[in-house]
């Protein structure tokens, strides 16, 4: 709750700052504890991390072995470190209470469905999950909440009816993506079990960055200045290859010769300011941990996982800008095949439908496109339309010794209250179309183009 109504209720309550840099620092060894048995483990978020387990599943013999021996691992660490915090007495002929550390374990296909697994898991009970699909279905819309950034799409959904993830996943592709644009398709592909999977890239050795120290750093805030420069250098470097890092490698050598990494992950391509702050917590938890004897003489920050995916810039400002937009759509087009993404051209025609040239983005211009400069006798009078239909719709219209004075609207007649027209359109008789008269007709509701053929009226565009 706000923290105002809570002081409300509790008065006597103390209100402590969280202090993330400390709860890195107290989760440093619990990392450390299942590194030793499973290499390249992938930090998130203090108290949340994702364990690689293909190679060890065969190593270990299985997937519950492996669980287990996690498990026993971090419980054993964390009960040895409350024992060690305990005050110390006279115990003897006590035999020492049982001390019951609470975390969840959850095996599942990809980092998603691995993080629910774990959330719906008992403490000392890892969840294996055999069908990633199933389980993603019956989750609530909730689990999406981190990943899409906050609750508006969340309620929205709710709104039209949607509960859970298998709701989301039986929802057309192309339908969320043209209502909801990136959060959609990444809602879409979550529910779908179509997490991203680390897929790292051969990354040339110079995107990665390293300081060396003569004096070696040994205060927080000499560490904290040396941290926010390397990440700085290291987007620096990686911005004009047009990508960001999803996996950050953090490496430091102490004054005694020993190294020291961590990896840390990312949902969404890290930030300038997300990797300093993922340096300095790390940093901070080796120097008070004393991981690094005798300070750092070398610091060492590498991307292992870059990401082409487009994120939300202001449109047409710059080259860079327009790199990040044509990425964005090449990852869009990648999700809903060619023909999901489409680039329109403005081309010549008589018809409002015809003015425009629709293509696959990334296509060169057809030859078969029409120059729109050159004269077109014929073609419709401005203004140009608002909307226009994909294929004309019969529309009923009432005519009034020649002239429209009614339209009929779904349920209702809505009269006409001015018009102009008739235009004849010549049809193509070559291809066997006869000719037609288009009305420009305005009611109280809005603006409408018909055409009338053969004694029926159809309508092929919408003015504002």
């Amino acid at each position: 709750m706000p923290r105002r109504e809570a002081e409300a209720l509790a008065p006597f309550a103390t209100v402590l700052n969280r202090d993330i840099g400390q709860e890195t620092r107290l989760f440093e060894p619990v990392v450390t504890v299942v590194e030793d048995l499973v290499p390249r483990v992938e930090v998130v978020a203090p108290g949340l991390m994702f364990v690689p387990v293909v190679g060890a599943v065969k190593f270990y013999g299985g997937e519950e072995e492996l669980a287990r021996r996690i498990d026993e691992a971090v419980q054993d660490h964390c009960e040895g470190a409350l024992r060690r915090e305990e005050p110390a007495g006279d115990r003897r002929g006590v035999a020492p209470p049982q001390i019951d550390v609470p975390h969840y374990l959850g095996v599942a296909d990809g980092p998603f469905a691995a993080r629910w697994a774990a959330g719906s898991a008992h403490p000392g009970e890892p969840l294996i999950v055999d069908d990633t699909i199933s389980f993603l279905s019956g989750l609530d819309l909730g689990a999406l909440r981190e990943d899409m950034g906050g609750d508006e799409i969340i309620e929205t959904f709710r709104w039209l009816g949607i509960a859970t993830l298998g709701d989301v996943a039986r929802l057309p592709r192309e339908t969320l993506a043209s209502r909801f644009g990136n959060p959609g398709l990444i809602a879409h592909r979550l529910a779908s079990g179509e997490d991203r999977m680390v897929e790292p890239r051969s990354i040339p050795a110079e995107l990665g960055v390293v300081m060396t120290f003569e004096d070696p750093l040994q205060s927080l805030d000499a560490v904290a200045f040396a941290g926010r420069n390397l990440s700085e250098k290291l987007l620096r470097r990686l911005r004009p290859a047009g990508v960001a890092p999803h996996t950050v490698t953090i490496a430091a050598e102490a004054a005694d010769g020993s190294m020291r990494s961590r990896v840390w992950r990312s949902a969404d391509p890290f930030t300038e300011r997300a990797i300093g702050d993922r340096v300095w917590w790390q940093l901070r938890a080796w120097v008070e941990t004393a991981g690094v004897p005798g300070g750092i003489v070398e610091l060492s920050i590498a991307p292992d996982d870059l990401s082409g995916e487009g994120r939300q810039l202001n449109l047409l400002i710059d080259e860079s800008t327009l790199v990040e937009t044509e990425r964005a759509l090449a990852r869009a087009q990648t999700l809903l095949g060619p023909d999901g993404v489409l680039q329109g051209r403005a081309q010549g025609g008589r018809m409002p439908a015809e003015r425009v040239a629709w293509s696959r983005w990334g296509e060169p211009e057809s030859p078969e496109e029409r120059d729109a400069r050159a004269p077109w006798p014929g073609g419709t009078p401005a203004p140009a339309p608002a909307l226009v239909p994909p294929k004309p719709d019969l529309i009923e219209v009432e005519w009034d010794q020649g002239m429209p004075s009614r339209v009929r609207l779904g349920s209702r007649w809505e009269p006409v209250l001015t018009w102009s027209g008739p235009w004849r359109l010549s049809g193509r008789w070559w291809a066997g179309e006869g000719d037609a008269d288009r009305y420009q007709l305005v009611t109280s509701v809005g603006g409408f183009l018909c055409v009338v053929a053969e004694g029926r009226a159809y309508l092929v565009a919408v003015y504002d």
